[in-house]
């Protein structure tokens, strides 16, 4: 295994889900499954025995869930102080996936620390965008469930619309309003002829600026604060 390698330990009771993940993410030069676990108490297991960078894990497992083993290995480290979990001495960034794309648990899942949230129909690309993304510390969100959080209002933590910390650049305002449209870093990409680096490096900045905590607090601001349309015209 070579150095950068981002080793990942994938929890579902489905083998045939495991090995389906597995083809995915070792297609990628730089994953590697380190470990499996077919429930929640196994999952607990093989982070604590592996320390693996990364742990996929399914939100419905038996003897422990998804959003159980999240809190008992994530903590409030990840998310924030308003976080649910106990205090986690040596977090492991968790990555929940899921068939069932309910407001409840995408935010239960938050709360508990999770560096991602992602629909298992989502695609392969995107799953293997939102593991980089948690190995990095960034968090990932799968766009249909960014839009959905936002049609109750901001999700908790969303930053104050009327008092971000700084003024946003106007190419940093073109992406804040594309992570609102539910685009991921590569689509942004695409969409601004810049690369998936700069748009990372804009999202860091935007995230300072406006004190968010993720994707989904910066998509909050920018519907909060009437941007989704206004000002200039996004290049698509």
């Amino acid at each position: 295994m070579t150095a950068g390698t981002i080793r990942v330990v994938v929890a579902d009771d489905q083998r045939s889900v495991r090995n389906s993940l597995r083809r995915i993410l070792e297609s990628q030069p730089d994953i590697r499954v380190a470990g499996e676990a077919a429930d929640g108490v196994a999952a607990l297991e093989q982070c604590r025995l592996l320390r693996p960078d990364v742990l996929l894990a399914d939100v419905r497992m038996p003897r422990m869930d998804g959003l159980a083993v999240t809190r008992a290995l994530a903590g409030p480290d990840a998310a924030g102080p308003d976080a649910a979990g106990p205090d986690v001495a040596d977090p492991v960034r968790v990555v929940v996936i899921t068939t069932f794309g309910l407001d409840e648990y995408v935010r239960s899942a938050l709360r508990n620390g999770a560096r991602g949230f992602l629909l298992k129909r989502a695609g392969p690309a995107l799953l293997i965008e939102g593991v980089r993304a948690a190995a990095a510390g960034d968090l990932l969100i799968s766009p249909q469930m960014t839009t959905r959080l936002l049609r109750d209002g901001p999700p908790p933590l969303a930053p104050d619309p009327d008092r971000p910390g700084a003024p946003l650049t106007d190419r940093e305002l073109d992406v804040a309003r594309l992570v609102a449209q539910a685009q991921t870093n590569t689509e942004i990409a695409g969409r601004l002829f810049i690369s998936p680096g700069t748009v990372k490096t804009h999202l860091a900045n935007i995230q300072r600026k406006l004190k968010a905590r993720n994707r989904v607090s910066i998509a909050a601001w920018v519907w909060e604060a009437d941007h989704v349309s206004s000002g200039r015209d996004t290049p698509g």
